[in-house]
């Protein structure tokens, strides 16, 4: 038989195995939103005064703090994709996030332009998201 220590030991590590699993996957974050997500092409500079770069993975937001990162999952096929926003939008009504085309190619968007996705923020402050009943 095993001595209570040693369950009680096997028991914390399963918690903090579960814990990790669920921060990767998202799945026990309460800060996430959930909505319509577009891509567009960058140019010139961003909201936040760099450079758009070919190949980056950013993304707009209206609200999150620019240099935050936010896990994009497409609901539908459930690819995900980590983002850091670095510019204002979206300007389409009912959009939440748009993402760079290198992020849509990522989400196996780019060709249907719009996707359903839950956006949780995996680093920085989740101030500004609303919330998600998905």
């Amino acid at each position: 038989m095993q001595s209570k220590l040693a369950w009680a030991a096997r028991a914390a590590l399963l918690t903090t195995a579960l814990g990790a699993f669920a921060a990767l996957t998202g799945a026990a974050q309460a800060d996430s939103q959930c909505g319509k997500a577009s891509w567009y092409r960058l140019g010139g500079k961003t909201a936040s005064g760099e450079r758009s770069a070919v190949g980056s993975l950013t993304a707009a937001h209206r609200s999150l703090p620019f240099g935050t990162r936010v896990r994009v999952e497409n609901l539908k096929n459930g690819k995900f994709v980590v983002v850091r926003i670095n510019d204002r939008g979206p300007f389409g009504r009912g959009r939440v996030i748009d993402v760079s085309r290198a992020a849509a190619e990522q989400l196996d968007m780019v060709r249907t332009g719009t996707a359903s996705v839950r956006i949780t923020v995996v680093e920085g402050d989740a101030t500004g998201l609303k919330g998600c009943r998905a």
